[in-house]
């Protein structure tokens, strides 16, 4: 799947994360926000690298600011908003496309 347009989903509120989608330049640029860094960071990247794999996204600039998410709410929050990007908001595979 391709970036077409930049997207956000979630908040910033407590255990949430905020994750945006750009267009990328020709690979995953991954910028992460927060607090547990130290304790979760490589925690959070893995769940992003295989969120946008299962997706078929390659090729893009992801920004979380993370609220202390959890892993369920980081999958789901990639997956809104890569499907927001490509302004696909029918036919939606929840829970399908991702689901492993």
């Amino acid at each position: 799947m391709e970036i077409k347009n930049p997207a956000v989903a979630g908040t910033l509120e407590s255990s949430d994360c905020q994750v945006t989608v750009e267009a990328g330049d020709g690979n995953i640029d991954f910028s992460l926000e927060s607090a547990v860094i130290n304790q979760y960071g490589n925690q959070i990247k893995k769940v992003a690298y295989e969120t946008l794999e299962h997706l078929g996204v390659d090729n893009v600039r992801l920004t979380i600011v993370d609220k202390g998410a959890l892993d369920c709410t980081i999958k789901a929050r990639i997956e809104a908003a890569v499907y927001r990007s490509v302004n696909q908001t029918e036919n939606l595979p929840w829970g399908g496309a991702i689901r492993e």
